[in-house]
């Protein structure tokens, strides 16, 4: 475990998370939302899992979601695009299409929050949204992020380009 509260908690993903991160990552649902356009082997996961325990070495990190009396994690967090020098860090969350609708990823990123503010001193943490995704722009603005602009005609899907919004949190801004 590395940090929870009384329903969930997260920790690192393991190599013994591989398969269930190669199902999430192939999912073609999916690819839309973390720019993938082919589909991850599970030895490519595997190796990537081998570096992953690192934040600051990695400038990336995976954490799972796990929830007490579920044998399997429901989600996982990805912290990326670290930079120390101006203490930003990107993040994103995906929930297992069995599993929302339960605030896990409400308190998944409320728990990775407080830990990049308190712990690793980042100034600021942000994400990237489609227009699309109208969960997540819900999710994040309950959270205390705010839009802080518009990629326009930024992914482009089988029905036209749509934009994607950049949303942020200040670590002084943030809400409890």
């Amino acid at each position: 475990m590395f940090i929870s509260n009384d329903i969930l908690s997260l920790r690192p993903a393991e190599p013994e998370d591989a398969r269930q991160i190669y199902d999430w990552e192939n999912d073609r649902d999916l690819w839309r939302v973390s720019e993938t356009s082919a589909p991850l082997s599970l030895f490519q996961i595997e190796q990537f899992l081998l570096g992953n325990s690192d934040l600051v070495a990695n400038r990336q990190l995976r954490l799972m979601i796990d929830v007490e009396g579920r044998e399997k994690p429901v989600g996982c967090i990805d912290l990326y695009d670290y930079n120390p020098i101006h203490g930003r860090v990107a993040l994103g969350v995906l929930i297992d299409k069995t599993c929302r609708g339960n605030g896990y990823a409400h308190d998944a990123i409320k728990l990775c929050l407080d830990y990049l503010f308190q712990n690793v001193m980042a100034h600021q943490v942000y994400c990237l949204i489609d227009d699309l995704n109208d969960a997540s722009h819900r999710l994040f603005e309950k959270l205390g992020f705010s839009m802080g602009g518009r990629r326009k005609d930024w992914l482009r899907t089988p029905n036209g380009y749509i934009d994607v919004c950049f949303y942020q949190i200040i670590a002084h801004e943030k809400e409890s």
